[in-house]
């Protein structure tokens, strides 16, 4: 919970004249979601040590386009959302990350409040056990910390970037500066297709909150950025 606490005040001057999120479109919690197992690990379980976190915001317009029948968060059920959480994980040394550390089925209620941050139970299901169970006691807990961290970036206003001619994975690099003037330009991670259509954005900062160089850096400032409106 430290690190996404300092993820939030490091950003609070910036996000203290209203909500980090105010231009995302409204979404409709569902009154109930059914529970979902735990994933199978891919990968070892890795237990440290930590050096940082990687808060990862999916475009889910761009992800929607290539998986249509996707349910929750193509459906159209909980509203038609831009930026969403993919995850907060925690980061290591090369190719040693923490990872599928051991963790409890966090409950449907659990899933359902979370919906509106990343809108797909079995995602959050996924990310807590992979991710989570390395960060926190229980799925609450993880899920509180990641809440923070997410509440606390202001989001670019993506549709608009989309029609601004040569947009550049630069341009939308400072648009999140702009926004968040504690980030720098090394600490954003911008991925997108073969097709240079816009998929994630990654922040990454140590221990401690500070922003810090992603490795590997992804897309370069000069590369070409197309942004799917979801139209």
């Amino acid at each position: 919970m430290k690190i996404a606490l300092a993820i939030a005040a490091l950003l609070a001057p910036v996000v203290a004249q209203g909500s980090a999120h105010s231009a995302a479109p409204a979404c409709r919690i569902p009154p109930s979601v059914a529970p979902e197992p735990m994933p199978a690990p891919d990968g070892p379980r890795r237990t440290g040590p930590t050096t940082g976190t990687t808060l990862a915001i999916s475009w889910s317009p761009q992800f929607c386009r290539t998986h249509p029948a996707d349910p929750w968060q193509c459906d159209g059920r909980l509203g038609h959302p831009g930026f969403v959480l993919h995850g907060l994980w925690a980061d290591g040394l090369p190719g040693q990350w923490p990872q599928w550390c051991a963790a409890q089925v966090p409950s449907a209620e659990t899933l359902r409040r979370n919906l509106c941050m990343t809108p797909s139970p079995r995602l959050l299901t996924h990310e807590w056990a992979k991710h989570g169970s390395c960060m926190a006691p229980t799925p609450e807990a993880y899920f509180a910390q990641a809440r923070a961290a997410y509440a606390a970036v202001r989001l670019p206003d993506a549709v608009a970037l989309s029609r601004k001619p040569g947009l550049t994975a630069g341009d939308l690099r400072r648009a999140f500066i702009r926004r968040n003037r504690g980030l720098t330009p090394a600490s954003i991670r911008i991925s997108a297709s073969d097709g240079g259509w816009l998929q994630e954005v990654q922040l990454c900062a140590d221990n401690a909150g500070r922003p810090k160089a992603c490795m590997p850096q992804g897309m370069r400032d000069g590369d070409p950025l197309r942004i799917w409106r979801g139209e």
